[in-house]
This record gives structure tokens, sequence and C-alpha cells, in this order.
């Protein structure tokens, strides 16, 4: 069962911190053992970015997502990729109404405040064309008319490693757009005892008019009204000028790995874009912010990097061929570009 963390009402009234650690707390209660995921989970609603999670199935990360619309007050929505999607089914269309004479648009799933794209990489080219508007531009393009998308708006995507029959690979453009790609594994043995016993506990507390193989859903306990302000604390954390010139060196390290390491030249295609900047540097204040800390550390930058830049190098022929991931060529690039 779910933790109590504090009470709706005073929550109301708390100060954005205090509301992100009963969201944190609770999101631990409900996700056991992949903490890492609830925490960039919650880092990315921070920075106002969007979430590409790659693991197996079955470790949770439909229950993080849809765990944390509730308790966000916040409306969600799954959508199942296969590649029989049509970008209508996304995004909505239009119906005729014979009473008027007129078309009326009727909005689509992405018109939701967290939408998880369940296997992503399963739609053709169209609907990752719609979905790539939405999550850049925040509206719907339907005809001539384009429509806005709610103020808290997040994508949630995953993709299976293993199973690659029938999926697209994404567009370099779309990945982009993702702030984080986060992979998730197996949880520890312990956690993995928790989660038998969270389970157990679940089905047995589970409300009559839930439904079998339902849960209870998790008290709301902050609103769209908090997450803003908590959004502009992390913004305005302070980071030291030296920090800030070490990230750009870090994504700039990425473009030219050979002047660090020679023997990464050959490996890499094409490094990270400014839009890696951005993202490293509004990670890195929400990671420190979500810490109880008035500054970023270079721990907070070491911390987050891989997540923000792992789906932002294109790797070449030969790295592939020598099985050199990215994970690796960013940490060997940490190790060698200087710390302040």
């Amino acid at each position: 069962m779910l933790r109590d963390t504090s009470s709706s009402t005073h929550l109301a009234q708390a100060q954005p911190r205090e509301v992100f650690a009963a969201i944190a707390s609770a999101l631990d209660a409900r996700v056991v053992g992949q903490r890492a995921l609830t925490e960039r989970l919650l880092i990315a609603l921070l920075c106002d970015g969007h979430v590409l999670v790659e693991g197996v199935p079955g470790l949770a990360k439909t229950r993080a997502v849809k765990t944390l619309a509730e308790l966000l007050e916040a409306d969600f929505h799954r959508i199942q990729f296969t590649p029989d999607l049509l970008p209508a089914d996304l995004t909505g269309t239009e119906v005729y109404r014979a009473e008027t004479g007129t078309f009326e648009f009727r909005p689509g799933p992405v018109f939701r405040s967290l939408v998880l794209a369940d296997e992503i990489n399963r739609a053709p080219a169209k609907v990752q064309s719609a979905l790539l508007e939405a999550m850049e531009e925040r509206q719907v393009s339907v005809g001539r008319a384009s429509f806005p998308l709610p103020e808290l708006f997040m994508v949630m995507a995953t993709q299976n490693p293993i199973e690659q029959d029938g999926t697209y690979p994404l567009p370099e453009a779309q990945l982009d757009r993702f702030l984080l790609h986060v992979q998730v594994g197996y949880p520890a043995p312990e956690a993995e005892h928790e989660i038998l016993r969270l389970a157990r506990d679940e089905a047995l507390h589970a409300s009559s008019d839930t439904g079998p193989g339902q849960r209870a859903p998790t008290a709301a306990i902050a609103s769209s009204a908090q997450v803003f302000a908590a959004r502009r604390e992390a913004l305005a954390l302070h980071m030291a000028p030296a920090l800030e010139q070490y990230i750009v060196e870090l994504v700039l390290a990425t473009r030219n790995a050979g002047a660090y390491d020679p023997e990464l030249a050959p490996l890499l295609r094409l490094g990270a874009s400014p839009r890696a900047t951005i993202g490293l540097d509004r990670a890195a204040r929400a990671h420190a912010w979500l810490a109880g800390r008035g500054y970023v550390s270079p721990e907070d930058i070491q911390a987050i990097a891989p997540d923000v830049l792992r789906h932002r190098l294109i790797l070449s022929y030969q790295a592939r061929a020598d099985g050199v991931g990215a994970d690796e060529i960013v940490a060997r690039l940490l190790a060698r570009v200087p710390v302040p």
C-alpha cells in the first residue's frame, strides 16, 4: 500500500521541494526497485522535457508514469504503437455534424498531460511525424487548424531493446527531442521480494469496485501550479560559470572526441546538438534541486550526462563492429574532460 507521505491539505500549502519529496516517496512506494527511473521522470517533469525509456517488458515502466499522473492531478493515456497505427489515432480527427453542416474536431489521446507511447518504434513515419510536432511545438495540426496541447505535457516513450522485428528506427530529429534516454534493468533481488509483497498487499486491499487485476487509484498530492513553481525554482538554481563552461566542453567533446582520446575519433559520426547543452544544463539543475541543494555541483552534471547524451550520439560502423556503445564513449569523455 501507498505510504502516507502527508495530508492533501498540508501539501496544498507546501513548498515545491516538500511537494516533490512527497511525490518521490509515493513513487518509490508504488514503483519498487526502479529508483533511477522514477528520479529521471521527476527530472524530466521539472525540465518540461520528454523521456525515452528502454527496457524489457515487465519493469514497471507503465506503472511508473501512470502513478506519476495520479500524483499530479494530471490525466494520463497509454497509446500502444503498432505498424497499422494512423496519425489520426494519435492526434484526433474531424467529425461531420449533420445538424449543423460543419466539421468538429474530436481530440485524440495525445491531448493528455502525461502520454505513454508504448513501443514507440513500432509505428510508421507518418505517426512519428505527428508525435514529433506534438513534442516540439506543443500543438497538433489537423487540416488548416492547429490545436494547443495542455500546458503540462510530457511524453514517456518505451522501446524493447531485444525484439526488433517489425520496428522502425526513430529519426535522429525525433530522438533529439527527448530530454533523457533512460535504460531500465532488472531490480535487485531484495527489491523483487518487496515487489512480491507489494503486489500481494495491493491484491488483498484492492477496492471492490476496481475490478479484477486493477488497483485503487493513488490520491493526487500536487497541482499543475505547484509543478510550475518547482520548475521555476529548479531553473533559477545557482550554477557557477565554470560549470556552465564544463557543460559546453562536454558537449563539444562529443563533436571532437579525437582531441580528448584519439581512439574515439573513428567511433563517432556525429556529436550532440546544442539542444543537448540546454538539456544537460536544465537536467543538472533539476538533479541538484531534487537532492535539496541550492547549487549545482560537477557530480550533478556527471550523474545525468549519460541519459542526456546517449541517444544524441551517432556512432560509426566501426563502433558497432567493435561493440562499442554510446555509454562507453560518454564515460570515456567524462573521464577526460577536465572537471572545474
